[in-house]
């Protein structure tokens, strides 16, 4: 019975190995972008992303976290806003605006705290096209060994990718109540 254990944990010791191994030498670094059409002007769209309220109402990552605490500092837009958040499914940690281009580009730093610490850059980009936008949704980072490994098991382009693209649906369901 101990040598079947000893192989078992043989090899979980060996599985654990070459994850490692395999996370080691995956990138620094991270990015992932989705691009959606959003059926509004750019000013507009610009509007819904340079304040972080009326980004909160749309964007997935706020909608999901219900009993969780939030406060808002610095102007009510553009450069300097800053959203703090702490909850059970979000984490805690903060989003800044650092730069926006109206009605072109927001830029963001998200900084984590929890579950893990990170600071990652989010840009909203947007492109008109005519009554409607093309929004490009980005995020990029470095990546630790943790992270590495986490990617390494799961894919986390795919993982985001799909909650940016809830965030475009929420977007274009905010654009034609308001």
């Amino acid at each position: 019975m101990l040598e079947i254990v000893g192989y078992i944990l043989l090899g979980l010791l060996v599985v654990v190995g070459i994850i490692l191994a395999v996370a080691s030498r995956r990138p620094d670094s991270f990015h992932v972008s989705r691009t959606g059409r959003i059926y509004a002007p750019a000013d507009r769209v610009f509007e819904l992303t340079n304040d972080l309220k009326q980004l909160n109402t749309w964007n997935p990552y706020a909608l999901r976290e219900t009993t969780g605490t939030t406060s808002y500092s610095g102007p009510d837009s553009g450069k300097g806003a800053t959203f703090n958040f702490d909850g059970k499914k979000s984490g805690s940690g903060s989003i800044s605006i650092t730069d926006s281009a109206a009605p072109r580009n927001v830029t963001m730093r998200l900084l984590m705290h929890k579950p893990f610490k990170a600071d990652n850059t989010i840009v909203f980009t947007i492109v008109p096209q005519g009554n409607a936008s093309d929004l490009t949704w980005a995020m990029s980072g470095k990546q630790p060994l943790l992270a590495k490994v986490m990617a390494t098991l799961i894919d986390c382009d795919k993982m985001i990718g799909r909650d940016f693209e809830e965030g475009f649906s929420n977007l274009n369901a905010r654009v034609k109540t308001v």
